[in-house]
């Protein structure tokens, strides 16, 4: 009988210790999978998106924005000089700090929480295809929507088309790409209506 209890009695040890077990891991799962990632934007990174346009039909007219790493949203419009990316959308830290002096502060800022849920996208972005370009129309220009990657160790900014409509069409095939041009074209509609 003494044997029948002392195992009964280890039997409700180890159960409880499987328990506890069990416990501890679920929590754990639980505490981990309810976190948010937070995004760390790069204090050293200029510039996080720009939306660009630009149009040679009748009269040349350049104008656009940028979204900087404090969500300040800075507007062009026809500056003296500019640095554009070349064809593979490079441009040199140098030169994104000559293009910003051509900007205006609109006094709008992105939250910081907003800016870190769409800088996020960015790599994901970084590493999808893009369509062929596809001429649709003539005289309309072309608005390039962009985003950037920061490599500082070289200096330099690597952008990436999220879309270019006017009269050549390209779209990234991401499927965040979708969600950051429309969070694009509303900030441009903001500034737009004024």
């Amino acid at each position: 009988m003494k044997r029948f209890f002392n195992e009964l009695w280890c039997n409700k040890l180890v159960m409880k210790t499987i328990r506890a077990k069990i416990s501890v891991i679920l929590i754990a799962v639980l505490i981990t999978g309810s976190c948010k990632k937070n995004v760390v934007i790069n204090e050293k990174q200029a510039i996080l998106f720009q939306v660009d346009f630009v149009n040679y039909a009748r009269e040349y007219v350049h104008s656009g924005f940028i979204i900087d790493n404090q969500g300040r949203i800075l507007t062009y419009n026809n500056p003296q000089t500019w640095n554009f990316p070349d064809k593979d959308f490079i441009l040199k830290e140098n030169q994104v700090r000559e293009n910003l002096r051509y900007c205006l502060n609109t006094g709008k800022k992105i939250t910081k929480e907003e800016l870190e849920k769409y800088a996020s996208h960015i790599k994901n972005i970084s590493s999808s295809e893009v369509t062929a370009s596809k001429n649709v129309s003539a005289d309309e220009g072309s608005i390039e929507y962009i985003c950037y990657q920061f490599h500082e160790d070289s200096g330099i900014y690597r952008g990436f088309l999220i879309k270019t409509e006017g009269d050549f069409t390209r779209e990234n095939l991401n499927f965040f790409a979708k969600k950051v041009i429309s969070w694009l074209k509303n900030i441009n509609d903001t500034l737009v209506k004024k």
